[in-house]
């Protein structure tokens, strides 16, 4: 009875361990840090021309060919969304699904940024690596200076 219960508690551990090496995989492709201080009481910029080699932002539709590269996108925020995991999403089609292009605040940043909600009905630049993730292009935003907002 022991040898059964020892085998089921380890494979427990085992199986939360393996849980949580597959979400935190995520996580693990930050981009490396923006050196300086965090904004004040407004994280989010209004849009600039880019200057010097900055690159020009492209819309969402066309994120794909930047993966692997950092670069700037542009789009229309329909919503920010909190999940119950305190990850907050910028989604910029009706289903996130089918959008092709993603940009996601992870929990551990979210107090960098503060309440984002007022980006809804906004036009966004997002400035950043792009990834591939679930085949699409998405930007993981660590600092509000990734974010510039219009209108």
């Amino acid at each position: 009875m022991k040898r059964t219960v020892i085998i089921a508690v380890a494979g427990v551990i085992i199986t939360a361990f393996m849980l949580g090496l597959w979400l935190g995989s995520r996580g693990s492709r930050r981009p490396a840090e923006s050196a300086g201080t965090p904004w004040g009481a407004d994280p989010v910029r209004e849009p600039a021309t880019p200057t010097g080699g900055a690159p020009p932002c492209v819309d969402i539709r066309n994120a794909g060919p930047l993966e692997g590269k950092s670069g700037c996108v542009a789009g229309l925020v329909l919503r920010v969304y909190t999940a119950r995991s305190g990850n907050t999403f910028l989604d910029f089609c009706q289903d996130y699904r089918t959008c092709p292009f993603s940009s996601v605040i992870f929990a551990a940043d979210k107090a960098r940024f503060g309440d984002l909600t007022f980006l809804q009905g906004r036009r966004v630049e997002i400035r950043g690596d792009v990834v591939a993730y679930q085949g699409h292009a998405e930007i993981i935003l660590h600092d509000p200076r990734q974010i510039r907002s219009g209108r």
